[in-house]
């Protein structure tokens, strides 16, 4: 046994000194960077950063450029959204009997004249009497059971809905059958 332990004891002398040459040759590895191989690493990083720099650059400007294409669009809606009202009591002045015709042709023309702007905006009513509802366009506030009209026909408006494009404005209020 006295050998064996020996034997052991020479195996580990034997592997010392690989392990003293690793440990030699790990400082070796480190040694200084030179001066072209700091400024070759800082160039890198620079660019790195400067592309970066270009790339979110260029995002901000197409960011900018849509936001500002979404703009006209959502303005001219909300401003348009705002005179519906006026729009509203203006049929509605008109539905009304009037004893001076003068003055009725006054307001037809006036109402046509206001017509003709919402038109040029593209605005679409929303609404009549007989298309089948939708509830991305109209809101049901009545129900009605009628055999004589078809299945979520729309029977009565009670306001007018109106779009621009895909953009409601304002959901009509209707009465549905059956």
């Amino acid at each position: 046994m006295a050998d064996n332990e020996i034997k052991k004891d020479e195996n580990i002398e034997q592997e010392q000194p690989e392990t003293e040459l690793v440990t030699e040759e790990a400082p070796a590895e480190e040694q200084p960077k030179t001066e072209l191989e700091l400024l070759k690493e800082q160039y890198e990083q620079l660019n790195d950063r400067l592309l970066r720099t270009f790339a979110e650059y260029d995002n901000f400007r197409k960011r900018a450029a849509k936001e500002k294409e979404s703009i006209y669009p959502d303005a001219t809606a909300n401003a348009v959204e705002k005179f519906l009202p006026i729009y509203d009591n203006f049929e509605r002045a008109l539905a009304c009997e009037c004893s001076d015709p003068e003055f009725k042709k006054g307001i037809e023309m006036i109402f046509a004249s206001f017509k003709q702007v919402l038109q040029k905006f593209n605005v679409e009513e929303i609404g009549a009497v007989g298309e089948t509802f939708n509830p991305a366009l109209h809101n049901a506030v009545m129900h009605v059971k009628d055999d004589s009209k078809l299945e979520n026909e729309i029977v009565e408006v009670f306001q007018k809905g109106y779009k621009i494009g895909d953009r409601v404005l304002r959901y009509s209020m209707v009465k549905v059958a059956n």
